[in-house]
């Protein structure tokens, strides 16, 4: 059996509105393009068709992943869940650089909603899978390209 697919509420509603995107407009569309390729003539050599075809298979293969991952989904609402000092997918963590004294705040997301320019992290990083389960106060180390990196949990936030 499948890993389930952590997901908040707002990462689950980007993948189901992708998926609905990809079949219902996407799909379509590359429908209409082969048939029109193929109204052309020979498709032999027939460069529109062939570009068509593969971005048929493009997102035919997209679709099929996003279905896996809506039938794999686990939505996490983490403002469903008591607030405590520690730290769980989905919550905002406060952490202040050990060393820089510089303060920061991220997100702890899914995979597909992860952007870290907006402060959101995968639950699969280096740093979200250091500070998953630990509490207010904790210093946590992780790995980056750039070295071993200390963090101080400052606070945690359930919204």
């Amino acid at each position: 059996m499948s890993e389930r697919i952590p997901m908040t509420p707002t990462g689950y509603q980007k993948v189901l509105a992708e998926f609905k995107h990809h079949r219902e407009v996407l799909r379509p569309q590359v429908v209409r393009d082969i048939e029109e390729a193929r109204a052309h003539g020979d498709i032999s050599e027939n460069a529109e068709f062939e570009d068509a075809k593969e971005r048929q298979a493009h997102i035919e293969g997209r679709v099929r992943e996003l279905e896996y991952r809506i039938a794999l989904s686990e939505v996490v609402d983490v403002s469903a869940i008591p607030p405590s000092d520690l730290v769980v997918f989905g919550t905002t963590v406060e952490l202040e650089d050990a060393d820089t004294e510089e303060k920061f705040r991220y997100r702890i997301v899914g995979t597909e909603e992860a952007d870290t320019r907006a402060g959101l992290i995968s639950y699969s990083s280096p740093i979200a899978r250091a500070l998953l389960g630990r509490k207010v106060g904790d210093e946590v180390r992780f790995e980056t390209p750039r070295g071993t990196r200390s963090v101080i949990i400052n606070a945690v936030l359930y919204r």
